[in-house]
């Protein structure tokens, strides 16, 4: 099995819809590190599991310096962020969202 992990920065806003009140309800943005770890049982043609520029293009083109809850179809809290950009990568089987230092989500596939 070959393992690879692309990490990243993007800087985007976001505002939480929750079930009790917050500061986070208001918008305001981060700068997210964003880390996805892919595998492959078999390196493509080119001998990769799957190029890092591609993954970083990916989800960069489509989350950076945006509101994500215009971009995004759900609450774009951490873990939520998490799992969808895992969905958008065959390869990913995790990946590691990182808001600020003391708050990280993280999502791993079955």
């Amino acid at each position: 099995m070959y393992y690879i992990k692309k990490t990243f920065e993007i800087s985007a806003s976001h505002r939480l819809t929750l079930s009790y009140e917050s500061k986070c309800e208001q918008l305001h943005g981060h700068n997210w590190i964003i880390t996805i770890h892919c595998k492959a049982r078999e390196l493509n043609a080119d001998g990769m599991v799957v190029d890092f520029t591609h993954l970083k293009q990916q989800i960069a083109n489509k989350l950076d310096h945006c509101n994500l809850n215009d971009v995004l179809p759900f609450n774009p809290t951490a873990e939520n962020i998490a799992r969808w950009i895992c969905d958008q990568i065959p390869t990913a089987y995790r990946v590691d969202v990182v808001e600020s230092l003391d708050n990280q989500a993280s999502y791993e596939r079955d």
